[in-house]
């Protein structure tokens, strides 16, 4: 219902917006990519440069070959491949607790008023809570466990993704409300059909940031301490530190890194996909 009214008001064709080619040209694809190529290439030779000035002896500061090379080997690795497999492990279902928690705490908000005034201002706040705060409560609760990474995993990104969707409810145009009030939508009814799905590109929002400040935590918690004797990525940095291992340190934080970007990237790819559809986009994009 709700791209139906949305399409009539914004004079776009439902039918048009949805009906698109599965497939991604391959022209779309590297325009999407390239961007993100040359910005690895630059950060990549920035590195090299400070290399080649010596800031650094290079057992403190290795160049990208040493470190590449590393990672290759890393990869290799039983335990490297496990480590990863354990902190993505951890940062799904984290995130996906939070999603669920954050949902419900942002619908309750956006419906029930005396909420709005009790608790509103309290999600900004929770979200400018540094992350790593939480964890010596964590810890005093639940022991140095995977529910305590779990419990500062949620408070990091619960409060944003409650907070993206209680301003994307927040800025539903008052019309399409209207116009589901005529078509005969009340209560749950206008919020199933009408505000959600208008929120949602807002809330897309709400959950990219929540994933960011998930990831955060995840690798804080992981530095901190050992967790069930499994050996983490953010474990495996703090070890390369302990043994002053710049190489594995560095080749770790590159595939960190490369986890980010590539998270973000199918987020983008989501947002890109809900405005087109609502008809958000130019007609070139």
């Amino acid at each position: 219902m709700a791209t139906e009214l949305a399409g009539d008001l914004v004079g776009v064709d439902p039918v048009e917006t949805t009906a698109r080619p599965a497939g991604i040209p391959l022209g779309r694809l590297w325009d999407g990519l390239w961007p993100k190529v040359a910005a690895a290439a630059m950060m990549i030779a920035a590195w090299q440069i400070v290399v080649w000035f010596g800031w650094k002896p290079d057992y403190v500061l290795p160049g990208p070959g040493p470190v590449f090379q590393r990672l290759a080997q890393d990869f290799g690795s039983a335990n490297f491949d496990l480590g990863i497999a354990i902190t993505l492990r951890r940062a799904l279902v984290g995130y996906a607790i939070a999603v669920a928690v954050g949902s419900a705490a942002g619908i309750l908000v956006a419906r029930i008023a005396v909420l709005r005034k009790a608790i509103g201002s309290a999600i900004l706040g929770l979200q400018s809570m540094p992350s790593i705060a939480w964890f010596p409560l964590a810890i005093l609760l639940f022991g140095l466990n995977e529910t305590a990474i779990f419990f500062v995993v949620i408070l990091g990104a619960a409060p944003a993704i409650a907070g993206g969707l209680l301003s994307g409810v927040d800025h539903v145009q008052p019309i399409l409300v209207r116009v589901g009030h005529v078509m005969g939508a009340r209560g749950l009814s206008l919020y199933r059909h009408v505000i959600l799905p208008a929120a949602l590109p807002s809330f897309v929002g709400g959950l990219k940031q929540g994933w960011a400040f998930a990831w955060r935590s995840l690798m804080a918690g992981e530095i901190i301490g050992i967790v069930g004797h499994q050996l983490s990525l953010g474990q495996q940095i703090q070890f390369a530190r302990d043994f002053a291992d710049a190489e594995q340190l560095l080749a770790i934080i590159v595939v960190i890194f490369v986890i980010g970007v590539v998270i973000d990237s199918l987020f983008g790819i989501l947002d890109r996909g809900i405005r087109r559809r609502w008809g958000l986009l130019g007609a070139e994009s």
